[in-house]
């Protein structure tokens, strides 16, 4: 079955702006003193210092949308940044983003109207996506510098929706998603302590239950709710079991289905197509 939490029904708003804070600020803290040539191996040909300016220039991007609720595709991502002339000053700078950030998502409606490029077309959208974004490339400096910390599970469990929910969309800037076809292939995205099929009674832990369907057909792949995927063939399925921070990390390229942190059950060649088109 589809998971509960939806483009319609993502965390709380303050949830969102509480945890950007929080990730925006480690991400700082992980590569301030770090050598800005430091490669970031799970960004190939990114070094910490382009991540580090591409995660400040994004959330100043978006809080300019924001600021003004966009109601059409903005023709220029051009913002004013700010961006100091070294890179050895960029964490600081991100760090002194986050009041900014802070001040425009508590001025806005999460339900106003405006543009987004995925399935919500509300402010909320640019909250959700702003979290996810900073917290997968928070991930990113932490490779990149020998440091780890966890990923809250229900936070992982909402951005393994956020992904799958807006993937469609993404083919404006991800081409290769519009290729993702299939023959009524089924890829079932599990957390550990859900049964398929089951209604995750006896399951534990905040993202425990939730899962994610998604058929591949001839015209291109979609979520399926509970009544289709109940319908799905048993012969065409195959699932991905982890835990939700797992999980997520899979979906953005971070981690691969053949690590032992992944069960997998039914065809492989399945996965191996769907991440072969999902990159972005």
């Amino acid at each position: 079955m589809a998971s509960d939490r939806s483009a319609a029904h993502p965390l709380p708003y303050t949830t969102y702006r509480q945890a950007i804070e929080r990730e925006t600020a480690r991400l700082a803290e992980v590569v301030r003193g770090v050598d800005p040539a430091t490669p970031v191996p799970s960004c190939p040909g990114w070094t910490v210092a382009d991540l580090t300016r591409h995660v400040g220039s994004l959330q100043r991007w978006f809080s300019a949308l924001l600021s003004r609720l966009v109601q059409e595709p903005p023709r220029s991502r051009e913002v004013e940044l700010g961006l100091p002339d070294s890179a050895g000053e960029y964490p600081g700078w991100v760090e002194a983003g986050i009041p900014r950030v802070a001040a425009v998502l508590g001025a806005t409606d999460p339900m106003a109207p405006m543009w987004a490029w995925g399935a919500d077309q509300h402010a909320r959208f640019w909250a959700r996506r702003m979290l996810f974004e900073t917290l997968v490339h928070r991930v990113d400096a932490e490779l990149s510098t020998g440091h780890a910390s966890p990923l809250d599970p229900e936070l992982a469990a909402d951005g393994v929706d956020e992904f799958l929910v807006n993937l469609p969309h993404a083919h404006l800037f991800a081409p290769a998603v519009a290729e993702l076809k299939g023959d009524g292939e089924t890829i079932v995205f599990q957390c550990a302590g859900a049964a398929t099929g089951g209604d995750g009674a006896d399951a534990t832990g905040a993202d425990a239950g939730a899962e994610w369907w998604v058929r591949l057909d001839g015209d291109g792949f979609r979520l399926l709710d509970r009544a289709a995927a109940d319908a799905a063939s048993p012969d065409a399925r195959t699932t991905v079991r982890a835990e939700a921070a797992d999980l997520l990390l899979l979906l953005y390229g971070r981690r691969s289905y053949q690590d032992s942190a992944f069960e997998v059950t039914g065809p492989s060649e399945t996965l191996d197509r769907w991440f072969a088109h999902t990159a972005f």
